[in-house]
Order: structure tokens, then C-alpha cells, then sequence
């Protein structure tokens, strides 16, 4: 059997984040092509986190700065390790490359960091994002990983064309591969159906601020609809974001949601004013997959519908989106039409089947022809022999360091 490591920034959990869901996505195209998946974090297994034994997927805690990754890494001499966001293959990755050269490097971005760091900071400031804007510390950052790694999994057509078209990054070092979803179409009717929802991981910030934004206009929604409530649901919540709890305003904060499919069952709309972000949205595209219309912002839309008209509406104006949360609680045909909008989105834009052949003979390709790939990517060579040293001798320096402070 071929041999596939991931090095985790967490062990993934699908049931609380989107890119739990993707890590596993990746892990059953693999776990298909007969590949033997060694899972390895530094973080801690969580109650939350899938159980990766289930799948045969051997996994191991691993420490920071420290030569017992090189044993581990040379005695399990993988075909291809996948790093989880450019943090981990900054940490690991000369390390990957010393003890296993010819082990193909992926890099799984989830979303381009430096665009959601921009545009956060964006939104904080209260101005419009410039270009000058993306140039930040994580774009030097994560655009070395890119360049370091044989090929970087983009999950967003967006995010795609902005580093082959921008940034001018080679499209042979880059591969668009996004969420994957499955149409569970709803039996649940338009009249058995009631609220309002919003759902999201609270350790991601816009998810937050998406809460904070829905805080502001839903009093307006309530005065035209007093009977409805919106229920907040998120894993990880914090003592801040239950103190937002109000059922005289029939603002229910639920916490995590046990069951997805069930609680979108049985919502008759989902909001998502996101005011900033990255990749493509998680909770969207569940709202397609389980055929809940909703009502959500320009980037919550991004990059996610292609010439398809969107499963509700979109807009970044407050008035407008109050408008048409309640035009789309109150009007059944809108709702239908908006229901079979994200069946057709899901279908033809986020089918599995549309993704993994192409996929699958990508990698292969990479693995028969290393050397040639490789040599193209010469800025990827260059960075793998500069930048890496100082990483090298910096990690090196902290092991030194930790081990005499024994």
C-alpha cells in the first residue's frame, strides 16, 4: 500500500468546523486510491474529534521543534504528506524534505489566511479593502508555503484566480478542489417549517461577527414577524456570545447543534450577514445540501454559485437583507424557487464526481514525473533552499534551548 501522512493543525472535527468536513473529504479520496493515512497533530484529541480509527487511519500526537518528528517521518517514508494550512508546513516541512525528498509536499490552504486577515482588518477599520492590503506578513507567508510545496489544494474559484491571475503563481503548483456535498433533498414542507437560524464555529472570528451583525437588524425582523425567533447555533461558544441570549427578543442562543440535517429541517430560513471571510462557507453549502434557503452577504455568496442564481438572496445593505429575510419567510413560491436553486447549485458546482477523477490523475501524474515538476517551479527551489535554512536553524536553536532548560 502507498503511504500518505497529514500533519494536522487540529484532529479534525467535522460535526464543529467546515474544515473538519474537508479533512476528512480528502482523507476518503485517498483512503479510495488504496492509500495506507497516518493522521499526526500536536494538538490534543478533543471529544469533539472524529474518530479516526473507524477509518483505519493510524494517527500520533507530535511535539514542535523537536528531532523526534525526523525518526518518525524517515521510518514511515510516505509517497505524499499533506500539510493542514501553510503554519504547519512552515513548521514541519524542511523537516519533510530533509528525511523524505521525494515524498510529494501538498499544502491544503482551507482558505487564503491573508485574505481573511486583510479583509477583517478591513472591516475593523471600518474602510474598503485595497490591494495594497493583501500584502501583508501572512501573504509572504503563505505564498512561500505555496511556492515550497509540490501543490496547493485551493478550495475557492475566487481564491484560484487570484494567484494565478494577481499574484501570478504557476496553475501547475495549484488545484482547485472545494467542499464536497450531497444533496439530501427535504421532506419537510414550507408550512411545517419555523425561525430563523444562524450557525457557526465561534472560534472562527467571522462567525462572530456574523452573530453581532444579526444582534443589530434582527430587532427589525422581529417587529414585522413577532411570532418568529432566530436560534443561534455554534460549537464552542463562549460565556460573551451566551450573554447574548434574549428570549423576550426571541433571540436563542442554542449552542452546538447535535444534529445538522435535523436543525436545518425544521428552520424555515438561514441567515449569514457575514461581513468578512475567506474560502467558501461551510454552513452555505449545507444550506443547499439540505435544501434551507437563506439570506447572506456578498462574501458569503463568493465564489460559490458560478452563473447559478442563488438559494435565497444576497445583500450587503442592512434594510435589504431585513427585506428579504422576511419576503423569504413569508412567500412559499420564493422559497421553493430558492430550495431548488441550491439543489441546482450543489449538483452541478459541488458534486464529489466532478472533482476526484481529475484529482486522482493530478497526484498521480506528480508522483511519476517529481523531478520535472519540481524543476519548473524554481522560485519553489529557491525559497526550499533559502527560507528554510533560517526555519532549520531557528527550530534547531528552540530545541536546543528547550532541552538544556530540562
Amino acid at each position: 500500500m502507498k503511504n500518505l501522512v497529514i500533519i494536522g493543525k487540529v484532529f479534525p472535527e467535522p460535526n464543529s468546523t467546515a474544515a473538519g468536513s474537508r479533512m476528512l473529504q480528502l482523507m476518503e479520496i485517498f483512503l479510495s486510491q488504496n492509500y495506507q493515512i497516518t493522521f499526526l497533530s500536536t494538538a490534543s484529541i478533543s471529544e469533539n474529534s472524529f474518530d479516526l480509527s473507524s477509518k483505519n487511519i493510524s494517527f500520533q500526537n507530535i511535539v514542535l521543534n523537536d528531532s523526534s518528528f525526523d525518526e518518525l517521518i524517515k521510518n514511515l517514508n510516505p509517497e505524499i504528506v499533506i500539510f493542514d494550512r501553510f503554519t504547519t508546513e512552515e513548521q514541519f516541512g524542511w523537516r519533510v524534505s530533509e528525511q523524505v525528498p521525494n515524498a510529494v509536499k501538498i499544502l491544503d490552504t482551507e482558505d487564503l489566511h491573508f485574505l481573511r486577515n486583510a479583509r477583517e482588518k478591513a472591516f475593523k477599520q471600518n474602510k474598503n479593502i485595497e490591494n495594497s492590503d493583501l500584502i501583508n506578513d501572512i501573504f509572504k507567508r503563505e505564498l512561500a508555503s505555496i511556492l515550497r510545496c509540490d501543490l496547493s489544494l485551493i478550495i475557492s474559484e475566487f481564491e484560484m484566480n487570484m494567484l494565478k491571475n494577481q499574484f501570478k503563481i504557476d496553475e501547475k503548483i495549484l488545484h482547485y478542489l472545494p467542499l464536497f456535498t450531497e444533496i439530501k433533498n427535504s421532506e419537510t414542507q414550507f408550512s411545517e417549517r419555523k425561525n430563523f437560524i444562524s450557525i457557526g464555529n465561534f472560534l472562527h472570528e467571522p462567525n462572530w461577527q456574523t452573530v453581532l451583525q444579526l444582534k443589530k437588524i434582527w430587532k427589525n425582523i422581529k417587529k414585522q414577524l413577532p411570532e418568529a425567533e432566530i436560534h443561534i447555533y455554534g460549537a464552542y461558544a463562549t460565556e460573551k456570545v451566551f450573554q447574548l441570549h434574549n428570549q423576550k427578543e426571541g433571540f436563542i442562543i442554542k449552542g452546538r447543534a447535535e444534529n445538522v440535517e435535523t436543525t436545518f429541517n425544521q428552520a424555515k430560513v438561514l441567515l449569514a450577514p457575514i461581513p468578512f471571510g475567506a474560502g467558501i462557507k461551510g454552513k452555505l453549502l449545507e444550506s443547499m445540501q439540505f435544501g434551507l434557503p437563506n439570506v447572506t452577504s456578498t462574501i458569503g455568496a463568493e465564489a460559490m454559485h458560478g452563473n447559478f442564481d442563488w438559494n435565497g438572496f444576497i445583500t450587503d445593505n442592512e434594510t435589504e437583507f431585513v427585506e428579504k429575510a422576511i419576503l423569504l419567510y413569508q412567500d412559499e413560491n420564493i422559497w421553493q424557487k430558492s430550495q431548488e436553486n441550491g439543489y441546482l447549485i450543489a449538483k452541478n458546482l459541488f458534486k464529489k464526481e466532478l472533482f476526484e477523477k481529475n484529482f486522482n490523475e493530478k497526484i498521480n501524474w506528480i508522483l511519476e514525473h517529481l523531478n520535472e515538476h519540481r524543476n519548473a517551479n524554481f522560485l519553489g527551489q529557491i525559497l526550499q533552499h533559502h527560507t528554510l535554512q533560517s526555519t532549520k536553524y531557528l527550530s534547531k536553536w528552540i530545541e536546543e534551548k528547550n532541552s538544556k532548560n530540562l
